[in-house]
């Protein structure tokens, strides 16, 4: 008889293994821990755990107890007893008809998988470390979460003073000259803040983040007394796509103040963005002063002049704990040639989604 993989039905010890359905519950047994034990899904983990080692029963467990079970344990045995003698030695133990082995997640005691059955101490170590080896990805995924959202606070935190002076000293100059303009502009300033302290999440849509930049750009455009020129292209196939907030405006803020603010006569920049296969492609590029290459990847690596490319730093660095590093800041310039600023990160990823 073939093992069966569907519907709840245990096969027997005795029956081959199914290989492929042995590798698609493995996978699946990824989404279940994709949060912890604690995530809400440990009973559809503990259920795959069953049909992987064909038990008659499993429990997981982690420091603080059992978090889910299945299957009937046997008449007289005693799980518990079992799971704290796991916890105290730190290794597998098999007190027939039951066997545990625990899960070590980065070096550190996590929790306990136990199985009813006729199972053997490297079966069930086998899976543990299997369930260990998700628990760490979750971990992982938790600590980049974490850490984006640290470096959004910082970012936020570093609201330039230096540009909300400008800002607000060129609407002070419209109120009599232009009314109209400094009643515009002081709507764009709100919008800006309203925007750069949002509560709302972590993540935008580029369309939130291009209507975030323009604002921006339109209150520098003041400042420069209309010397500074604009160029924005967006394919509308990628205004949806979901990016972490505020990845866009910072560069262009780094663009006019370390760019165009030291460039005699008028200044460029460009914003545009495109859809290359499976990625979102965002450049932004700016025809100012530009930057010795060696300068841009110590900005990067945050080893830079303190004053010089936070926002840009910091913009990687969230790129990178939510995407992978593959997804960093690519920046193209060298001295007296501008500067090109590109991001490349999924058009479609699990878990960021706008808010």
């Amino acid at each position: 008889m073939r093992a069966t993989w569907g519907r709840g039905l245990r096969a027997r010890r005795s029956d081959p293994p199914d290989t492929m359905g042995v590798l698609r519950e493995a996978r699946l047994l990824g989404g279940d821990l994709r949060d912890g034990l604690r995530g809400g899904a440990a009973g559809s983990a503990a259920r795959r755990v069953r049909r992987l080692l064909r038990a008659d029963a499993v429990l997981l467990a982690d420091l603080d107890g059992p978090v889910a079970r299945q299957g009937a344990m046997p008449t007289g045995s005693d799980p518990e007893a079992l799971v704290a003698e796991v916890f105290e030695r730190g290794a597998a133990l098999r007190r027939p008809p039951l066997c545990a082995a625990p899960l070590i997640v980065a070096d550190d005691l996590a929790g306990c998988v136990l199985a009813a059955g006729d199972l053997g101490e490297e079966d069930v170590s086998e899976v543990a470390r299997l369930i260990a080896g998700q628990l760490d990805h979750a971990e992982l995924r938790t600590a980049r979460t974490r850490i984006a959202a640290a470096d959004l606070r910082t970012l936020r935190a570093q609201i330039s003073p230096h540009f909300l002076h400008n800002a607000l000293a060129v609407i002070a100059a419209h109120i009599r000259s232009d009314p109209a303009r400094a009643r515009g502009l002081l709507t764009d300033f709100a919008d800006y803040l309203r925007y750069s302290f949002s509560a709302k999440g972590d993540f935008a849509t580029v369309a939130a983040e291009l209507q975030a930049t323009q604002t921006y750009l339109e209150l520098q455009r003041a400042r420069f007394d209309d010397r500074l020129e604009i160029t924005v292209r967006m394919a509308p196939e990628i205004l949806p796509v979901t990016v972490p907030f505020l990845v866009v405006q910072p560069i262009v803020e780094n663009a006019v103040r370390h760019g165009l603010e030291r460039k005699a006569g008028r200044g460029h920049i460009s914003v545009s963005g495109f859809g290359e296969g499976p990625l979102c492609v965002i450049e932004i590029e700016d025809d100012g002063v530009g930057m010795e290459p060696g300068l841009a990847r110590a900005v990067l690596a945050g080893t830079g002049p303190p004053a010089k490319g936070v926002g840009l730093a910091n913009v990687d660095q969230r790129l990178r704990a939510v995407y992978g590093a593959e997804h960093g800041l690519v920046i193209e310039t060298a001295p007296d040639s501008g500067t090109k600023v590109v991001i490349r990160v999924p058009r479609f990823m699990r878990g960021v989604v706008a808010e």
